[in-house]
C-alpha cells in the first residue's frame, strides 16, 4: 500500500547548516526572553503597584500583554511567509526591546499598560518567528535531534523567571524587570544577524496583505481572550457580558472563515487545516497541553505553599520535578523520532501520561507529602514532554514550506488560547471553592486566643487550607477530563513519513512537487 500523501514542499530541499546548534541558540534566546518576561513581571507587580498605584487596573498589565501577543501572532507568522522571515523576526525582537525600555520608564499604571501592549505585539512575533525559523532551518525528520534544546529553554524560562524577578526587584528596582530584556535582546539580534542564514525560497511576485482577515481575526481573538479572562471572576459565566463576548467571538470567527476562503493571500490559509488531518489534530493536542501546563504552573506552587508549607521565596523551584521530566522525555522522543522516523506513539503515550498525571494530582489532600506530589509532577511532566514539542513538529510536517510561518503562528496561538481557557476554567473553580468555604466560616473574634496563634492554626486558616486542597482537587480532576479529548485525538494521528532525510519522503510521495 502506498504511503499516504501530505502537502508537498515541506522541507525536502532543506540543507541543515553545520553550525545549526549555534544558529538555533540565537533563535532560542528570543523564546527565553518572552518566557522570562512574563514571569519576571509577575513577580515584580506588587512593587510596581506600590510605586505607581493603579491597583484596580493592575490586571490589564497582564491582560493587555496577553491580548496583544495572541492577536499579533498570526499576523507576524503571515508576514514571515510573505516577506523575509529573518527580517520580520528581528523586527519583532527590536520592537520588544524598545517597548521594554518604555515599560521601565513608565510613570503611571496607564503608561505601563500601553507600553505592555506594545511589548506584547513584539512578543507575538518572537514566538511565531522562532518556531517558523526552526521549521525553515530543519526538516521534520531532523528536528527531533534538537527538540531537547527547545524544552530546555522553556524549562529554564519557567524556573528562572520567578527567581530572577525576585532578585531584580529586591536588589535593584522594578524598572529592571523590563530593562533586563535589553541586553538579552541585543545579543539575540546580533547573534542572528551574524549566524542565521536561511535557505532560498521562492519569491512571490506580489505580496497582498489580508487586512480584512486581520481585522476579523483580531476582533475574534480579543473577544475570546476577554471572555476567558473575565468569566467566573469579573463577571459570571452566564452574564450578558460574558455571553455577549462569546457570541461576538463566534460571529467574527465565522466572518473570518468566509474572508479567508476568498482572500488572495489569506492570513491563515484554509489549506493548512484541510490539507491533512494531522494539523487540526495537532491543534487539539496543543490546546489541551496549554490548558494542562498553565493549570499546573499556576496552582501547583499555590497548593505546595498553602497546604504543604513550602517557601514562597523559591516558588519557581517547586516545579523542578515536572520541568526535568519534560526535558528528559522531550529529548529522548526527539532522538528516537529522528533515528526511526516513527512518532505517533509519543503523543499517544504523552496524552495518556498527562491524563494519569492530572488524575494523580487530583487525589492530593491536606495530608499529601511533598515527595508524593513531586512524583505525580514527574508523571505529568513526562507526558507534556512527549506531547507538546512533538505536536508542533507534526503540525509543521503537515503543511508546505511556504505556509510554515502561518502554521507556526497557529500552533502558538492554539497553545496560548488553551492557556486562556485553562486560566478561566481553573480560576472560576478556585474562586468559587474558596469563596464558598470562607463564607461558611464564622469570623474569628478579635479577642480570642486563636486570633493570636499562627494563621494556619485558626479555624479560618484551617478551613482555608482545606478549601485550597479541595479547589486543587477540582482543578486537576477537570484537567484530567479535558485531557481525555487529547488522548482520543492522538489516536487519530496518521503516521506519514517525516520529510528531510535522504530523500525518503520524496520517494514515498510520488505526487511531490516543488513548493
Amino acid at each position: 500500500m502506498a504511503a499516504p500523501s501530505i502537502p508537498a514542499g515541506t522541507g525536502d530541499s532543506i540543507t541543515v547548516p553545520k553550525n545549526i546548534r549555534w544558529v538555533l541558540l540565537g533563535v532560542m534566546l528570543a523564546l527565553l526572553l518572552s518566557m522570562l518576561d512574563g514571569l519576571i513581571v509577575g513577580t515584580a507587580m506588587p512593587t510596581v503597584v506600590a510605586d505607581l498605584g493603579g491597583l484596580d487596573h493592575m490586571s490589564w498589565v497582564v491582560t493587555g500583554y496577553t491580548l496583544a501577543t495572541a492577536c499579533s501572532t498570526p499576523v507576524w507568522g503571515k508576514l514571515g511567509d510573505l516577506f523575509n522571515r529573518k527580517t520580520v523576526f528581528l523586527t519583532s525582537v527590536a520592537l520588544f526591546i524598545a517597548a521594554s525600555v518604555l515599560c521601565g520608564t513608565a510613570g503611571s499604571m496607564t503608561e505601563l499598560i500601553i507600553f505592555r501592549i506594545i511589548q506584547g505585539l513584539g512578543a507575538g512575533g518572537m514566538g511565531a518567528g522562532a518556531f517558523s525559523l526552526i521549521g525553515a532551518l530543519l526538516p521534520p525528520r531532523e528536528r527531533g535531534k534538537y527538540q531537547g534544546m527547545t524544552a530546555g529553554v522553556m524549562a529554564v524560562g519557567q524556573l528562572g523567571g520567578p527567581l530572577v524577578g525576585g532578585f531584580v526587584t529586591s536588589h535593584l528596582s522594578w524598572h529592571w524587570a523590563f530593562y533586563i530584556n535589553v541586553p538579552v535582546g541585543v545579543i539575540c539580534i546580533a547573534w542572528c544577524r551574524l549566524l542565521l542564514r536561511l535557505p532560498p525560497t521562492q519569491r512571490r511576485a506580489k505580496a497582498t496583505i489580508d487586512w480584512l482577515g486581520i481585522m476579523f481575526l483580531t476582533g475574534a481573538i480579543s473577544a475570546f481572550v476577554l471572555a476567558a479572562t473575565w468569566a467566573g471572576s469579573t463577571y459570571a459565566w452566564l452574564s450578558w457580558q460574558t455571553t455577549g463576548l462569546a457570541v461576538l467571538a463566534l460571529t467574527l470567527l465565522a466572518a473570518f472563515i468566509v474572508t479567508e476562503r476568498r482572500a488572495t493571500e489569506p492570513l491563515m490559509p484554509p489549506r493548512i487545516y484541510s490539507g491533512h488531518r494531522n494539523f487540526p489534530i495537532a491543534a487539539i493536542l496543543l490546546t489541551v497541553s496549554g490548558i494542562t501546563v498553565f493549570g499546573a504552573t499556576l496552582y501547583l506552587p499555590l497548593y505546595q505553599q498553602v497546604v504543604q508549607g513550602a517557601s514562597a521565596a523559591n516558588s519557581g523551584l517547586l516545579l523542578l520535578p515536572m520541568m526535568i521530566a519534560t526535558l528528559i522525555t522531550s529529548s529522548i522522543a526527539g532522538k528516537v523520532m529522528t533515528a526511526t522516523g516513527r512518532y505517533k506513539i509519543f503523543p499517544v503515550l504523552g496524552t495518556l501520561l498527562m491524563v494519569v498525571g492530572m488524575g494523580l494530582l487530583s487525589t492530593m489532600n491536606t495530608g499529601t507529602p511533598r515527595t508524593v506530589t513531586s512524583l505525580y509532577m514527574v508523571v505529568l511532566g513526562a507526558g507534556t514532554g512527549l506531547c507538546m514539542q512533538m505536536s508542533s513538529t507534526i503540525a509543521q510536517n503537515a503543511v508546505e514550506l511556504r505556509d510554515i510561518g502561518s502554521a507556526s503562528a497557529a500552533t502558538n496561538l492554539f497553545r496560548n488560547l488553551g492557556g486562556s481557557i485553562g486560566i478561566a476554567i481553573f480560576a472560576s473553580l478556585f474562586t468559587g471553592t474558596i469563596t464558598a468555604g470562607t463564607a461558611a466560616t464564622p469570623a474569628e473574634g478579635t479577642g480570642s486566643s486563636a486570633a493570636t496563634a499562627h494563621p494556619t492554626q485558626t479555624a479560618r486558616g484551617l478551613i482555608y487550607i482545606h478549601d485550597v486542597a479541595h479547589a486543587t482537587h477540582l482543578i486537576f480532576l477537570t484537567g484530567a477530563c479535558i485531557g481525555i479529548a487529547a488522548l482520543i485525538a492522538s489516536a487519530l494521528i496518521e503516521e506519514v513519513p517525516l520529510r528531510g532525510k535522504s530523500g525518503a519522503a520524496a520517494s514515498a510521495r510520488p505526487d511531490a512537487q516543488t513548493a
